[in-house]
């Protein structure tokens, strides 16, 4: 089932061409990797899905509605989440107490955790943490964290918001070798036990050829393939403009 259709996105910067008519699709359940040389577009693209830009052309569905246009706010309450390259947690709030204030944001109830707030979605937050193997580091602060736990959090965050499709900026960036296997198993898994659209931006080819189910590859602003990774990797155009191999 499509849970997301690019159809024809274009991006211009003033006569500067960010992305070219750029189209493809994102199933339910299934795991899709972006990948380009810096400067291809990814960003631009990720911006265009969650609402930080507006496309210069061509329309974003979610579910078959047109979701184009539309501000971060409302494209995140229609189910799209997104995590960083950098993490966005709150430092001196403990792991659980960050899940809850993201919960209560979905929940819209955010002006709750201004009063005694300390039960409010406790349940729900320990659970999440749960699945994410994350319990024992309830009750810490996130400050103390290992950087792979913080990633790990701020995954637990994005979930928190139920989303159908998940953006994930270079998810592993920063992580020992270790780590980035770890982390990008469980997204894998997630994926497949919620039905949770994932696309996300890697420069770690092991991690991307390990995970993703379909790649996608910018190069310019123009998407040069798409396809399985053992498609890409004998892509003969892939090898020469971003795998640096000459055809």
């Amino acid at each position: 089932m499509t849970l997301l259709a690019a159809e024809r996105l274009a991006r211009c910067f003033g006569g500067v061409a960010a992305l070219r008519d750029v189209s493809f699709a994102v199933a339910a359940g299934e795991v899709v990797a972006l990948i380009g040389p810096n400067g291809a577009g990814k960003s631009t693209c990720f911006n265009l899905l969650s609402g930080q830009l507006r496309p210069s052309a061509g329309r974003i569905r979610l579910d078959g509605r047109d979701i184009t246009g539309l501000d971060p706010a409302s494209i995140c309450r229609r189910g799209v989440g997104r995590s960083f390259q950098i993490t966005a947690t709150f430092a001196s709030m403990t792991v659980r107490e960050n899940v809850q204030l993201a919960l209560l944001a979905h929940h819209r109830q955010i002006w709750r955790f201004w009063r005694p707030a300390a039960a409010v979605f406790r349940a729900e937050a320990e659970a999440l943490l749960a699945e994410l193997g994350m319990a024992a580091e309830a009750d810490r602060a996130a400050a103390v964290l290992a950087y792979g736990d913080l990633k790990r959090l701020e995954l637990a965050v994005a979930l928190a918001g139920a989303p159908r499709l998940l953006l994930m900026d270079e998810p592993t960036a920063g992580m020992a070798p270790g780590e980035r296997g770890a982390l990008m198993a469980l997204i894998r898994r997630l994926a497949g036990e919620r039905g949770l659209g994932v696309l996300f931006t890697e420069h770690d080819m092991d991690a991307v050829f390990a995970t993703a189910d379909r790649i996608l590859v910018l190069a310019r602003g123009v998407l040069i393939a798409a396809g399985r990774p053992a498609d890409i990797r004998a892509d003969a155009e892939v090898q020469r403009v971003y795998l640096g191999v000459e055809a």
